[in-house]
C-alpha cells in the first residue's frame, strides 16, 4: 500500500514536517539558547527549555553519579521493582511543591495524558475540554470513551452552561494551564470555583507552567489556589526542568486509583535513575534559586517590548511562549527560513498542530541582551 498520494497532498499544501536534529560542538554544549543547525550556529528561540537547566552542571553531576550508583536503565516497570529509591524522593519532592498528599512520576507528558484521562473517565462519564488543548489531551479523552464536549477556549461562562445542561455519571474539567502555541494561561479561579459548585473533579495539564509560573511552582501557586481532594495536577520534568518524564500530583485516594489503573504507567518500564536525579536536582535548583524565573521573566519583557515596538502582535500571550502571526503558510515558512539566514532559529508552526500559522518564539533565562537584540534586528529586517 502507498501513501506517496498522501505525502504528495501534504507536500502541496507546504504542510510537510522534516527532522533536523541538531549538532553539538564543545563550545556550544554550556546552553540550548544556542545550536548547530545545517552547520549553522544559530540562536535558537523554539526551544521549551525555559529555565535553561538542560545543561546545568548540578544536573549533570546528579545524573553522572546516578549512573555510577544505579546504572542506565530501570530494567523493568515500577511495579517490577524497576524504581530506585530516587524515585521516591521525586514524588515526595512534587507531592511537597504542589501541596498534595501523593505524586506519580510517569514516563512523559503525552504518556500521562493517554493513560491518566482514560483512568478517571469511561463510557457513561462527561469531559468538559477546552478546546485549545494539547493533542495529548484530545487522544487521552478520546480513548476514555466518555462523552466529551469542546467548551470554547477560556470561556468559563459556556463552560458552566454545559456543565449544568450535559449529564454523566462523573463530571471531569481537563484543561492545559498554559497553552503550548498561544502562550495564553487558563482562567483557573474562575474553573476551580465552577469545579466545586458543579461537583466536578479538575484536571491540569501544567506541563509549560510548571518551573515558569509562581516563582517556578506552578499554575495553581500561581493563583494561589489550595488544591483540593478533586483536584489532579499533571506537569513535566522536559521542559523548564530541562530533565524528561512527567508527574501526577494527587490525593492518596486518587494516586492509588492511578497506580492500580493507568496502563502507560503499568505497562512502561521505570524511568531512568540517572533522569531521576537530573529531575530532582532541577526542582531544588527552582526551589532555592529564584533569580532563574526571575531572568526568565525579565527576558520575556525585553522581547515583548521589542518586538510591539517593531509593529508586531504578540497576542494573547502571557508567559514566554509568544506567538507572532506573519500571514499565510508560505509566508511564514518564508519567514522563518529569512530569520535561519540571519542567524535565528524560529520553526513555522503550520495546520494541523495550530489553526492559523505563526512563528512560536520562546525565550529562556538562558538568553541574553545580546541574543535578544538580534532576534528583535531580524524581525525589523524582516519587517522591511
Amino acid at each position: 500500500m502507498s501513501y506517496s498520494d498522501e505525502l504528495f497532498h501534504v507536500m502541496q499544501q507546504g504542510l510537510e514536517r522534516t527532522i533536523r536534529d541538531r549538532q553539538c560542538p564543545n563550545e556550544f554544549q554550556g546552553t540550548l539558547a544556542h545550536i548547530m543547525l545545517d552547520g549553522k550556529e544559530v540562536i535558537n528561540f523554539s526551544s521549551n527549555d525555559y529555565l535553561g537547566l538542560s545543561h546545568h552542571p548540578l544536573l549533570k553531576e546528579a545524573a553522572t553519579a546516578a549512573i555510577a550508583k544505579y546504572g542506565i536503565g530501570g530494567g523493568a516497570s515500577r511495579l517490577m521493582a524497576g524504581g530506585t529509591s530516587l524515585h521516591q524522593q521525586l514524588e515526595t519532592e512534587i507531592a511537597g511543591i504542589k501541596q498534595t498528599e501523593a505524586s506519580l512520576l510517569l514516563n512523559s507528558g503525552y504518556t500521562a495524558n493517554t493513560s491518566i484521562i482514560p483512568a478517571l473517565a469511561r463510557k457513561g462519564d462527561l469531559i468538559l475540554s477546552d478546546e485549545l488543548n494539547h493533542a495529548s489531551i484530545v487522544d487521552g479523552c478520546r480513548l476514555s470513551r466518555a462523552h466529551t464536549v469542546i467548551y470554547r477556549h477560556r470561556d468559563v461562562d459556556h463552560l458552566e452552561r454545559l456543565l449544568t445542561e450535559e449529564s454523566g455519571n462523573r463530571k471531569i474539567v481537563v484543561t492545559d494551564t498554559v497553552f503550548s502555541m498561544d502562550g495564553d494561561i487558563a482562567p483557573l479561579p474562575d474553573i476551580v470555583a465552577i469545579c466545586r459548585r458543579q461537583n466536578a473533579l479538575l484536571y491540569i495539564d501544567d506541563a509549560h507552567g510548571t518551573g515558569v509560573l509562581g516563582q517556578g511552582m506552578g499554575a495553581m501557586h500561581h493563583f494561589s489556589i489550595k488544591p483540593e481532594p478533586w483536584v489532579v495536577q499533571m506537569g513535566t520534568f522536559s521542559k523548564a526542568l530541562g530533565s524528561f518524564g512527567a508527574y501526577i500530583a494527587a490525593s492518596n485516594e486518587i494516586t492509588r486509583w492511578l497506580i492500580n489503573s493507568v496502563r502507560g504507567f503499568i505497562f512502561s518500564t521505570a524511568l531512568p535513575a540517572p533522569v531521576v536525579a537530573a529531575s530532582l536536582a532541577a526542582l531544588k535548583l527552582v526551589v532555592s534559586d529564584r533569580n532563574l524565573n526571575n531572568t526568565l521573566w525579565t527576558n520575556r519583557k525585553i522581547l515583548v517590548d521589542g518586538l510591539q515596538s517593531l509593529g508586531f502582535d504578540v497576542a494573547p500571550s502571557e508567559t514566554p511562549i509568544i506567538p507572532v502571526q506573519i500571514g499565510t503558510i508560505d509566508e511564514t515558512i518564508c519567514a522563518s527560513q529569512f530569520l535561519f539566514t540571519e542567524g535565528i532559529y524560529a520553526p513555522a508552526i503550520r495546520p494541523p498542530t495550530v489553526a492559523t500559522p505563526r512563528l512560536r518564539i520562546t525565550v529562556s533565562a538562558a538568553h541574553n541582551r545580546q541574543d535578544i537584540e538580534q532576534l528583535c534586528d531580524a524581525f525589523a529586517k524582516l519587517k522591511k
